[in-house]
């Protein structure tokens, strides 16, 4: 199984970024996935979650009606539409799927708000 996360980098407030997920190694559209961010010294926050259709989806309250999630399984990817970012936002993000009964994890991408 591997996740590898791009798209990241440094944004000012206000703006958008899209980040993906490559994944490879499991039947990608069996499984529900999901992003996660963590800032240093706090713990890792869930994001958004899709189902493995892509019908389903949720969002932490903290960005809900500001970013979406998305994913093709066709390609085995997965997406998350971040707009109106906030320097609250600013963390790593991390794409992750639970698959074969274990929490798999990206090494992540940073994403930095700032003016």
């Amino acid at each position: 199984v591997q996740l590898v996360e791009s798209g990241g980098g440094l944004v000012q407030p206000g703006g958008s970024l899209r980040l993906s997920c490559a994944a490879s190694g499991f039947a990608f559209s069996n499984y529900p996935m999901n992003w996660y961010r963590q800032v240093p010294g706090k713990e890792r926050e869930l994001v958004a979650e899709i189902s493995s259709y892509g019908g389903g989806t949720d969002y932490a309250d903290s960005v809900k009606g500001r970013f979406t999630i998305s994913r093709d399984n066709t390609n085995d990817m997965v997406y998350l539409e971040m707009n109106s970012l906030k320097p609250e936002d600013t963390a790593v993000y991390y794409c992750n799927g639970y698959i074969f009964d274990m929490d798999y994890w990206g090494k992540g991408t940073l994403v930095t708000v700032s003016s």
